[in-house]
């Protein structure tokens, strides 16, 4: 078949979807996109678009019937309707047994553990009752509690003292099976990209350098490359690299590490989809995260991951004082700065810390990205529509 005849479908259409759409826009490819509302980043973007859950194993199979490979932009999808679509010969990019395995953060640990990457401590609480027992057992001060399913931005991750959950147990802030992690102090959280084309090649982009907005555990600003050396560096690409290899099919893949204080570098999370970390990638790298999946999945060679400058990323997030139609303020004086690209994702309302946009920042050294990124971040405000 020729490539540029595929027709993709997607499963789920918000702004990573849109992303890809508008990455694929100058290859002319054909894309279905499902999602629930109208009301989504991808629905004016869209060849066809089909309105229904991501769960909804009859609409799977509506997008399924018009499209000759399928992908996914969010992990909160039916599985089961996708192994059995390929079970059938749909050809699915991640494969649903990937994606099975990473929306259970209990089975990520486990793989990180059978293939040898480094990840932290933890245990499987089945219920609260369990706790006590594994939480000593940990060995640190304060603990990681995740709810196996369902978690995103955030959600259904805490942060908890030891000895407060030991002695007061109503404190236990999931009643669902959880992993139980020792906590990590960190130097630095960091991703590496990382792509892997249907005949198994695999590459990956510069390191990533994170910060998190402390309450709504999302990210605020990244930088690229990360400012660790080239000795982590390396380290960094290799553990990344060897969980994707481990993973064993094609896909991009968002690896999310922790470099310790003591300098060890231990996996966190992966994402099987472009990620929040990667935005920079489409002004800052010869082959952005989106044209890369959209090259694996066309069955083209992988692109050329380096980066054109050093780069920045401010995640637009939505204010705190409101929400509804809104209008972005200062926007003029962000517009006039070299080497700065806003994107907005097409969200007609704002919501208390939403996802609403990100601006990438390009500059020929980072000490200007971060001059740059304090300043967006300074004067770029989300206000309510008057």
């Amino acid at each position: 078949m020729n490539p540029l005849r595929k027709r993709i479908g997607v499963l789920g259409g918000g702004q990573l979807g849109r992303m890809l759409l508008e990455e694929s826009a100058r290859f002319h490819v054909h894309y279905n996109i499902l999602e629930a509302s109208e009301d989504c980043p991808c629905y004016t973007m869209a060849n066809q678009f089909i309105c229904g859950s991501l769960m909804d194993a009859t609409k799977i199979r509506e997008l399924a019937a018009i499209s000759d490979v399928l992908t996914y932009e969010i992990e909160h999808v039916n599985t089961e309707a996708l192994i059995q679509l390929e079970a059938e010969g749909k050809q699915i990019i991640p494969s649903p047994r990937i994606l099975q395995l990473i929306q259970d953060k209990g089975l990520q640990k486990e793989f990180y553990q059978k293939n040898n990457i480094p990840s932290g401590k933890f245990f499987l609480a089945n219920n609260k009752g369990e706790w006590a027992r594994f939480i000593p057992l940990l060995g640190s001060d304060k603990f990681v509690a995740k709810t196996r399913k369902g978690g995103y931005d955030g959600k259904g991750v805490a942060i908890l003292n030891s000895q407060e959950i030991l002695s007061d147990p109503t404190l236990i802030p999931f009643d669902v099976p959880c992993v139980l992690e020792e906590f990590i102090a960190c130097e630095k959280e960091l991703a590496v990209i990382v792509a892997r084309d249907i005949a198994g090649n695999i590459v990956s982009f510069p390191s990533i350098e994170m910060e998190f907005d402390p309450t709504a555990n999302l990210v605020t600003v990244l930088l690229s490359p990360a400012r660790i050396g080239s000795v982590l560096e390396e380290k960094a690409e290799e553990i990344a690299r060897n969980l994707v290899q481990a993973l064993n099919g094609p896909g991009l893949f968002a690896v999310e590490l922790f470099l310790a204080k003591d300098g060890e570098i231990y996996v966190n999370e992966v994402a099987p989809r472009p990620h929040n970390s990667g935005h920079h990638t489409i002004e800052a790298c010869y082959t952005s995260q989106y044209e890369q999946l959209l090259r694996i999945l066309l069955d083209l060679p992988l692109g050329h991951t380096d980066l054109v400058q050093c780069a920045g990323m401010v995640n637009l997030l939505g204010a705190e004082d409101f929400s509804g139609k809104y209008y972005l303020e200062n926007l003029d004086k962000v517009s006039k700065l070299p080497g700065v690209y806003v994107h907005l994702y097409g969200k007609t309302e704002s919501k208390p810390k939403r996802k609403m946009g990100h601006v990438s920042i390009l500059a020929p050294n980072l000490e200007e990205v971060i001059e740059k990124a304090n300043y967006i971040n300074k004067v770029l405000q989300f206000k309510a529509e008057k």
